[in-house]
């Protein structure tokens, strides 16, 4: 395996999560990894679905970063750890998550669409009446108004992430049919000094490709984007590092020769 990161992690720290944090780490290291950054969920004003009402993806952040802490500490000579978050970005919310940011001390920070006017696209009740075309319109333009609105992120999470619960997923998903929205989204990543990730979660998902698709990953590329990080979207053990080397492939056939690690907010490039 090329890649020895994986710098997008969910424990029970997380709301869709039950990992224990050190389970986690211990599996990294079985698995070769260098380096595991922890990325819990925080999605400020997130509002349930019907069918789900108990989810919560709130974080008890000073909880999760003293135990952290203390694991950094007792695997210190084995892995490197970040300390990282997954914003739930929308466009209100740039005041309250800049606030919060400064309150804490971490390595990494991705900012992610989980929700398109306050609804979840991972739930079922999204998709009615809407065709394809519609869904994953709104989808991309809502990315759009998110990174316009609040650019204090090192990458953008899952840059396509509606894909992976559409009804026919990618089977006749072309991303440069949206290729105008694409551009602009990656304009302003780019403007801002911000990066993407290469996500692998949804090829568990039954996608054949990853978050976001290779023709956006490539765009990336021609536009001037260097800062790529690579995540499993991992929520147990299991999963992590799962797919890497598609992740590899890709970033091979984008003309990448190096993928990218945090610490302290401050990337570093790592060869291939």
């Amino acid at each position: 395996m090329s890649i020895t990161t994986d710098f997008h992690v969910h424990t029970a720290f997380s709301g869709d999560s039950d990992a224990p944090m050190e389970e986690m780490i211990q599996q990294a290291i079985k698995k070769g990894l260098t380096h595991l950054c922890f990325t819990e969920h925080l999605d400020y004003d997130y509002v349930p679905d019907p069918s789900d009402p108990e989810v919560d993806f709130s974080l008890d952040t000073p909880n999760y970063q003293n135990t952290f802490l203390q694991l950094k500490e007792k695997y210190q000579s084995k892995i490197h750890l970040g300390f990282g978050v997954e914003l739930g970005l929308q466009p209100h919310l740039k005041n309250a998550y800049t606030d919060y940011l400064k309150a804490f001390d971490f390595d990494f920070v991705i900012g992610s669409t989980h929700v398109v006017k306050g609804i979840d696209p991972y739930y079922p009740s999204y998709y009615v009446d809407k065709t394809e075309i519609e869904v994953y319109e709104s989808y991309f333009q809502e990315v759009y108004e998110n990174v316009k609105a609040f650019s204090d992120f090192d990458v953008c999470g899952h840059l396509d992430y509606i894909v992976r619960y559409g009804q026919n997923k990618d089977k006749f998903y072309k991303a440069k049919e949206y290729r105008e929205l694409w551009d602009a989204i990656l304009k302003i990543i780019l403007d801002n000094g911000k990066g993407i990730e290469i996500n692998t979660g949804g090829i568990r998902k039954g996608l054949q490709d990853t978050h976001p698709c290779t023709w956006i990953v490539n765009r990336y590329k021609e536009l001037g984007g260097e800062i790529i990080t690579i995540g499993s979207d991992a929520h147990k053990k299991e999963d992590l590092a799962a797919d890497f080397t598609k992740a590899t492939q890709v970033l091979q056939s984008c003309g990448f020769s190096y993928y990218t690690v945090f610490s302290k907010r401050k990337p570093e490039f790592i060869k291939l």
